[in-house]
């Protein structure tokens, strides 16, 4: 099976290249706004975040997994197929190994993430960590000019906070909170001080998101060590 990014494949290993699009001059004043939902969460996570224009699929991830609340300690791809496009594509980290059997996902530090999210309404759903399998539902709501003052991204609007990392997923965050609401229950002390004293799974302040550099990250990540 060829792949669409056969051409990373080499004897060397996988070709890293971090690609940055060069906007047109009227997208240079561009913003983008998303917003960001977990799916089988109730009541719900969200998240509205506002990102640069010129953002490739890696810098998105970065972007929405700083502004959840992740950690960032595991895989991720978008699913997305955007307007007038033939098929559904994976993006994201691609399988360095070339599983055939596999779907192929796209290098996200390639792609322009207007080339998917490429109208107003478009949504995706961003996968984080295949283990606990976390699903977020992300939708491109707006356009807007970037505001001077300001050094994007940033983090608008959001509610409640992000389940611990590593927690078993939807099932394992709802038993998190069953431990955390019974003082009885003999995991009480255990789980209170393995989720941290100051989590409180309804609070959530969007000035206190700090976004990382998606380079620095990426260079980290990848090139690194």
């Amino acid at each position: 099976m060829k792949w669409k990014f056969e051409k990373n494949f080499t004897e060397k290993g996988y070709r890293m290249h971090y690609e940055k699009l060069k906007l047109y001059s009227e997208m240079k004043g561009w913003v983008c706004q998303y917003h960001i939902e977990l799916t089988g969460v109730e009541p719900k996570i969200w998240r509205r975040v506002q990102v640069p224009s010129d953002y490739n699929f890696w810098d998105l991830h970065v972007a929405l997994n700083d502004a959840m609340g992740w950690l960032d300690y595991h895989q991720h791809y978008f699913a997305i197929k955007g307007k007038g496009k033939r098929q559904e594509v994976h993006i994201g980290i691609p399988d360095f190994d070339r599983n055939e059997e596999l779907q192929e996902v796209y290098p996200g530090w390639e792609i322009w993430m207007l080339a998917y999210f490429n109208a107003l309404g478009v949504e995706g759903t961003y996968f984080y960590d295949y283990g606990d399998g976390w699903e977020h539902r992300v939708k491109l709501e707006g356009y807007m000019f970037r505001d001077r003052n300001i050094n994007y991204p940033i983090c608008v609007e959001g509610r409640r906070a992000c389940p611990p990392e590593d927690c078993g997923g939807v099932d394992g965050y709802y038993n998190v909170l069953r431990t955390l609401a019974d003082p009885e229950d003999e995991d009480n002390e255990d789980m209170r001080t393995w989720v941290g004293e100051e989590w409180d799974p309804e609070c959530f302040d969007p000035a206190n998101v700090h976004f990382d550099h998606p380079y620095k990250r990426w260079k980290n990540a990848f090139l690194i060590g």
